[in-house]
């Protein structure tokens, strides 16, 4: 589906129905020099089970127009905006990395629009490295290879995927590839200039799911678990094996973890 948005073109992947607006909606949010389609075992089953679903495609990625965004606060704005031109007052959001920033942002800035909030390989602060910085300026073939690198779990490193077949880290490196130049460093340091602090989170009224990979080098599992204690109520699902990137490497734990917390 594509649609205007704050005066540029947006695509947004509806998981194969139109959104009816009337049913509850929740909205994926992807991560850095990444793509709705990073989301496509989890929004196309919650569209075919009484969602209204929306992964859109950030300013500037993938199919969307315009430059990308240089801070986490403008994209959780963008988000806003996108739920106002199609009529949505409350969305749950489900967000990965940069992705779960944005998520948390919306949770605290936006509370009175959002059900929900699972936060998919995250933790706060997300300080990027600076030989990564530089890299996703310099040289976006090095950083790509160093988030892969990053990523995937041992196993993930040689094989082990869950559909027989593909390559997790090829798959990646193509997604990464397609991205407009500049968007890698632009994405990069909105992750690392975010400022807001632990304690702020607190303000947060919605139910938080943190979801994190037991093998995660980019987010710890213990910065991941370090946030519960800011945000009451909030509880944790660790998926046994995987890395950051926990939608490639355990589709189906993922869906499993976000079905339980959606659903009901």
């Amino acid at each position: 589906m594509n649609i205007d948005v704050g005066g540029q073109g947006a695509y947004i992947y509806t998981g194969g129905k139109r959104p009816d607006t009337a049913l509850p909606a929740v909205v994926f949010i992807h991560g850095a020099q990444q793509d709705h389609s990073c989301w496509a075992l989890q929004s196309r089953w919650f569209a075919h089970h009484g969602f209204a679903v929306l992964a859109p495609d950030l300013p500037g990625h993938g199919r969307s127009a315009g430059e990308a965004l240089p801070s986490i606060e403008a994209l959780a704005d963008w988000i806003v905006a996108l739920l106002d031109m199609l009529g949505i007052a409350r969305a749950a959001v489900v967000g990965h990395s940069m992705g779960s920033l944005v998520a948390l942002e919306l949770a605290v800035r936006h509370g009175g629009r959002i059900d929900r909030a699972a936060l998919l390989g995250t933790a706060l602060p997300m300080p990027v490295s600076p030989v990564l910085l530089d890299a996703s300026r310099d040289n976006e073939a090095k950083a790509a290879a160093m988030i892969n690198a990053f990523s995937y779990s041992a196993a993930g490193q040689i094989g082990g995927n869950a559909v027989p077949g593909l390559w997790l880290l090829g798959m990646n490196r193509r997604l990464m590839e397609r991205q407009k130049p500049g968007v890698f460093h632009i994405d990069m340091n909105a992750c690392n200039a975010y400022q807001r602090t632990p304690d702020s989170l607190a303000a947060i009224t919605a139910p938080v799911l943190i979801v994190a990979g037991s093998q995660d080098r980019m987010t710890s599992p213990k910065a991941a678990k370090a946030l519960l204690d800011y945000m009451p109520g909030a509880r944790l699902a660790s998926i046994e094996g995987s890395g950051h990137a926990l939608m490639a490497e355990r589709p189906d734990a993922v869906l499993d973890a976000l079905r339980g917390f959606l659903v009901g």
